[in-house]
C-alpha cells in the first residue's frame, strides 16, 4: 500500500478516534451536570420511590436547580452537613418551586420545605402547584457543632408525592446580644373563622369583649414579664386584627385540630417580615 494512502486512512482513524472520544466527554459531562450534586446527600424513606436530579429547564437562577420528584408518597430529601457555633441562631433560606405537591392525608407540616435532617425544626411546608417562592427557616444550634440542613419533599411526621425544585440556597450566622433583654411579640387576632370540620361548615367571630379581653392580658403579660424577672426582661407585644377569615385548620391524630404556620402564614407573613418578632400568638375562636 502506497504511504500517502497509509497516511490518508491513520488521519481518518485519528479523526474519527477524536470524535467518539469528543462525543463521550459530551455525554459524560451531560451526566456530570445532571447528577452533580455538590456534597448534598440524597435520602429517602421509602427506597427507590424518589427521582433526583439537576434541572437546567426550570430553574429559578442560572444554575441548575436541585429537583425532587415523587410519583408516590414518599419523604425525600437532599442534605448537607454544616458545621456550626454551639448556642448560636442561624437563617437558611432558599427559593422553592412545587408542582401538584400532595401531603398524604392532608397532614400539615408536609410538603416541600426546610429542614433539620433527623429533628423536628423546619420552614413552612409548600403544597400544590406553586410559582417561585422564597421560604427561610430560623434554628438556634443550641449544643450542636454540626447540623444536617435539609431541602425536603415530604417531613418529619408525614410523606408527600408531587415535584419540587430547590435553588439559591443560604446560610447566615447570627448574633446573641447579651445586652438585648427586650423581647418583641406579635398577637394576630383572626377576627373571623370559617373552616369546614368533619364535612360541617363552621363560623365564629370574635366579639369586642374578646378583643378588650385579649388586649388586657397582653398588657398584663407585658407587666408581668418585667415584675417577675425584676427588671432583667421586659416584653413588647404588638397586636393585629386581621380581617380576613381563617380558613384552614390543620389536623392531627394526636392534638386534633390546630392553627399550623401553614394556615396563616400568607395573612401574616408580611407584618412579621417588617417587625423582627421574637415570637408569635395567633388568636381565633373555635367555639361558641
Amino acid at each position: 500500500m502506497p504511504k500517502t494512502q497509509k497516511t490518508l486512512k491513520s488521519r481518518i482513524a485519528y479523526f474519527i478516534t477524536l470524535i467518539i472520544l469528543l462525543v463521550l466527554l459530551y455525554f459524560a459531562y451531560q451526566y456530570y451536570q445532571l447528577n452533580n450534586f455538590n456534597d448534598f446527600v440524597r435520602s429517602e424513606t421509602n427506597l427507590y420511590t424518589s427521582n433526583f436530579k439537576r434541572d437546567s429547564e426550570i430553574k429559578y437562577s442560572n444554575t441548575r436547580s436541585y429537583k425532587i420528584e415523587s410519583p408516590d408518597y414518599n419523604d425525600a430529601m437532599f442534605y448537607k452537613t454544616v458545621q456550626v457555633q454551639k448556642n448560636t441562631p442561624y437563617k437558611v433560606t432558599c427559593m422553592i418551586k412545587t408542582n401538584e405537591v400532595e401531603a398524604q392525608n392532608m397532614q400539615s407540616g408536609v410538603g416541600a420545605q426546610i429542614s433539620i435532617e433527623g429533628a423536628t425544626e423546619r420552614s413552612v411546608a409548600i403544597s400544590g402547584t406553586q410559582d417561585w417562592q422564597k421560604i427561610e427557616l430560623i434554628f438556634n444550634s443550641k449544643n450542636r457543632e454540626e447540623v444536617n440542613i435539609g431541602f425536603r419533599l415530604g417531613g418529619y411526621l408525614g410523606q408527600a408525592k408531587g415535584e419540587a425544585w430547590f435553588s439559591d440556597f443560604t446560610l447566615e450566622e447570627g448574633i446573641t446580644s447579651k445586652n438585648d433583654n427586650n423581647w418583641k411579640f406579635a398577637c394576630f387576632i383572626f377576627e373571623t373563622t370559617d373552616v369546614t370540620v368533619n364535612g360541617q361548615r363552621i363560623q365564629l367571630s370574635v366579639t369586642q369583649s374578646d378583643i378588650s379581653d385579649i388586649k388586657n392580658t397582653l398588657i398584663r403579660f407585658q407587666n408581668s414579664c418585667e415584675e417577675l424577672s425584676e427588671g432583667k426582661m421586659t416584653a413588647q407585644v404588638d397586636m393585629y386584627q386581621v380581617q380576613a377569615p381563617l380558613t384552614k385548620l390543620s389536623y392531627d391524630n394526636e392534638f386534633g385540630y390546630y392553627v399550623a404556620p401553614e394556615d396563616v402564614e400568607e395573612h401574616i407573613k408580611s407584618t412579621i417580615a417588617e417587625g423582627d418578632y421574637d415570637h408569635i400568638f395567633v388568636v381565633i375562636r373555635l367555639r361558641r
